[in-house]
């Protein structure tokens, strides 16, 4: 019988959905979807199919255990009753780190030591030694405290899983990896019309929209923190790994146009391209967004511009907005997928969105704008 447990991939805000249909289409059904988390049952293979596969995703969690505490003594008491043996060894390391919200254990660094000696009292008398080691393996322990309800985790990712491997370098404001894959994944394009991004930065957006054509794994240039547990079988994840390598689509043609007008941040989109694997599948040039001239008669604009947090000022970007919204209007039977945090988008672009959908990028709240294009006439 494999060792089950639950599993708790948290998500950015708005993006839980997304990782709902991934775990689906991975073979796994959603136990509970909450705001910035999605849980499901699995065991250590599941563990490393949804690292490895997962694109919208910030981690993989199991859940050790979850009680109420209002107290210091129930966080002890709650923690140490937990069976951490089942997950630790005898000279694993377990650093713990985590946040409480509106709970009356109001210090995060106090809950940590507590939960520190709770796992640590517990581990010792089980193992019989009177201080752990902690030389070996290490098994971060993560925590959370919302509402006086307690959630212990064991982290099984290490770096967060929106660091793909392939943008060593970035602009000044990029966008999340996982927002990117959300934004081609919500995005009504399909692989054999023509992708453009005119605002590419570092390339984000039609590398994770060539990586999810070729369904290549997003996890496969990169290592993850389960790989040194002791309960993963090393075979298993090679095959996990050659199986993913396996269903990589080759036969795919793409047609896939990431442009900026700064020549950096085309040069920086080149090399991240090739290191993901894609280079071939992009074509990459210096353009100024408001004078693209697409040469097909539909297609996607799927795209991240400046919005005046971190680039230019906000009357610039109203500007722009206003300019991309004249020269896109030639356009009519192409989508526009536009995430920008600016409430006044629409009104500047000169256009209501199809649809609107709210992505938190980190604490910044955005829109994914939806501008659907006109249908071509059918033949008679």
């Amino acid at each position: 019988m494999r060792d089950r447990f639950e599993i708790v991939v948290p998500t950015l805000f708005g993006l839980e959905a997304m990782v709902g249909r991934e775990l689906y289409r991975l073979g796994y059904d959603t136990k509970r979807t909450e705001n910035g988390r999605v849980t499901f049952d699995g065991d250590y293979d599941a563990v490393a199919r949804a690292n490895l596969w997962l694109r919208c995703g910030e981690r993989v969690l199991i859940k050790a255990g979850e009680f109420k505490a209002e107290t210091a003594d129930d966080l002890y008491e709650g923690t140490k009753a937990i069976e951490w043996e089942r997950f630790i060894g005898k000279g694993n390391a377990f650093p713990v780190k985590g946040h409480t919200t509106r709970s009356i254990l109001a210090s995060d660094r106090n809950s940590q030591i507590m939960i520190k000696k709770a796992v640590a009292d517990r581990l010792c008398r089980k193992y019989g030694c009177e201080r752990m080691p902690e030389t070996d393996t290490e098994y971060q322990i993560q925590f959370t405290i919302i509402d006086n309800t307690v959630t212990l985790m064991i982290d099984t990712t290490g770096a967060a899983l929106h660091k793909r491997g392939y943008r060593a370098k970035s602009n000044l404001a990029p966008v999340r990896e996982t927002i990117a894959a959300a934004m081609v994944m919500i995005s009504y394009w399909k692989f054999e019309e023509p992708l453009w991004d005119p605002f590419c930065g570092s390339g984000t957006i039609p590398i994770e929209a060539a990586m999810f054509k070729r369904n290549i794994a997003p996890g496969l240039l990169r290592s993850f923190a389960f790989e040194s547990f002791s309960q993963i079988d090393k075979d298993t994840v090679r095959d996990i790994r050659d199986e993913a390598r396996e269903l990589m689509h080759t036969d795919v043609t793409l047609d896939i146009t990431a442009s900026d007008i700064d020549p950096a941040a085309v040069e920086l989109t080149k090399m991240n391209a090739r290191t993901a694997g894609v280079r071939e599948f992009i074509k990459v040039s210096r353009c100024d967004a408001r004078k693209i001239m697409p040469d097909k008669p539909c297609g996607s604009i799927i795209t991240n511009p400046p919005y005046g947090e971190r680039l230019g000022t906000v009357e610039e970007c109203r500007r722009l907005y206003r300019d991309i919204g004249k020269s896109f209007a030639d356009l009519d039977r192409w989508s526009f997928y536009i995430l920008t945090s600016q409430e006044e988008f629409e009104r500047d672009f000169g256009r209501r969105a199809d649809r609107l959908r709210k992505i938190y990028n980190g604490m910044l709240k955005c829109n994914l704008y939806q501008f659907y294009g006109n249908k071509p006439k059918r033949k008679k």
